[in-house]
């Protein structure tokens, strides 16, 4: 029987392996390195947040625990009212945030390609404007607004649009850059759909995870916001937080309350994630 002579039998060499174990072999390293890197970060986010509550539950007493760092939160009545604020600031300010940016970024994309570079200077602006520059030029205003009217932290909202103005654009940028927007928007044209209805009937659908990225990103700004409320005298959920922080004799209450803003900020993002992804997943089955 005559045996087969390759050419690396010839030069000595062994046979080279298959391809699809070198392949496996680097799926399997990614995957390692992945979980790797996920575990770390998990850890670096969630160990100092399972260290504040664990401290916030020590009692008086060393060795013993105690709800009553969490009672004082509870049974604070004003706390209460600043999450109610903050989160009626928060929708507004999403809401404000979509309807000024969405219809102008796609008309601009479609009609005006040559004004994307102002309109992308204009928006990411903001980021280069420390936020006690933006409370010393707006204080004058709003101290105007106060004399006449007595208003809550609700007026903050226009602020809050501006500071959240950069990450909204580049989340609904990216949403743009995804899709072939003109070629959808010439055939909903060719079929008899007017601009209004080619923008809400075929181009804002196809962005839905693109303005969900931009909610998000707002609503996390107002959630966790601190410095221009404060410096404005107005009370929302993070100036509320530090005065009873401040104002507690017990550092369990300090521990109780810096975990439960993260805990309200964290948990909150993640039901408008959950319910935005469900959406998206239900309009597509629906196609």
């Amino acid at each position: 029987m005559a045996t087969v002579t390759t050419p690396g039998d010839v030069l000595g060499q062994a046979p080279a392996a298959p391809a699809g174990g070198f392949h496996r072999s680097r799926r399997r390293r990614q995957t390692i390195f992945r979980t790797i890197v996920l575990l770390g970060f998990a850890a670096f986010f969630l160990l100092p947040l399972g260290a504040m509550v664990a401290y916030s539950f020590r009692g008086s007493v060393p060795g013993t625990h105690s709800l009553n760092a969490w009672t004082q939160i509870v049974d604070d009545k004003t706390l209460l009212g600043a999450i109610e604020i903050t989160l009626e600031l928060a929708a507004i300010s999403a809401a404000v945030m979509l309807v000024l940016l969405v219809p102008t970024m796609i008309w601009v994309h479609l009609r005006l390609p040559w004004l994307t570079r102002v309109i992308e200077f204009l928006c990411l602006l903001p980021l280069t404007v420390p936020a006690i520059v933006l409370v010393v030029g707006l204080a004058p205003i709003y101290r105007q607004i106060r004399i006449y009217y007595s208003l809550s932290a609700l007026m903050l909202f226009g602020i809050y649009v501006v500071l959240a103005l950069p990450y909204a654009y580049r989340a609904i940028a990216s949403g743009l850059e995804s899709i072939d927007a003109r070629t959808l928007s010439e055939a909903a044209r060719s079929l008899g759909a007017s601009w209004f209805r080619t923008m809400t009937r075929v181009i804002i659908p196809n962005l839905g995870q693109a303005i969900l990225n931009a909610t998000l990103l707002t609503v996390a700004l107002v959630l966790g916001e601190f410095t221009i409320a404060s410096l404005l005298l107005y009370v929302n959920l993070q100036t509320e937080l530090y005065e009873i922080a401040r104002s507690s004799v017990t550092a369990g209450v300090v521990f109780s309350t810096s975990a439960l803003s993260l805990l309200f900020a964290f948990l909150l993002l993640l039901i408008l994630s959950y319910v935005g992804s469900r959406r998206a997943r239900t309009r597509g089955e629906l196609r």
